[in-house]
């Protein structure tokens, strides 16, 4: 895969990574939901070491859906998500596709939390669902 580069709405934040995804899909958790400001959100998880990041993020943490311990990242100018993280699986950063620049051939897989989905949020029905999170 060519380089994946991104970052904030107000370009403070950026990021960049020469990895493959390690997978990517939609979250219809309500954490999700209220974040995103939609139904979903949609990112791609990757080996945290392999991702460079840069400018100042703001950390909050809370526990997740899924019982774990879940961190978020945001610009602190513009309020962007641009990471997050679960002690589901340490050494992982998700980055929000919508983050990203340009067309990274990055296609969502599945559907986690389909549990919890807004009977609104009518998402690719040949996706595998998942009512929380699937085994990994």
């Amino acid at each position: 895969m060519s380089k994946i580069t991104g970052g904030c709405a107000c370009g403070a934040v950026h990021f960049e990574t020469e990895a493959e995804p390690m997978m990517a899909g939609h979250c219809q958790c309500r954490k999700c939901q209220t974040l995103s400001g939609a139904g979903h959100a949609t990112f791609a998880a990757f080996p945290a070491a392999a991702v460079k990041l840069s400018g100042a993020l703001v950390a909050w943490s809370y526990t997740a859906d899924s019982g774990n311990q879940a961190t978020r990242r945001h610009c602190p100018v513009c309020g962007t998500q641009v990471v997050g993280e679960t002690a589901g699986m340490p050494g992982v950063l998700a980055l929000n596709l919508t983050t990203m620049d340009g067309a990274t051939g990055i296609v969502p897989a599945m559907v986690f939390f389909n549990g919890k989905a807004q009977p609104w949020d009518l998402l690719d029905p040949a996706l595998p669902k998942f009512p929380g999170m699937p085994p990994m």
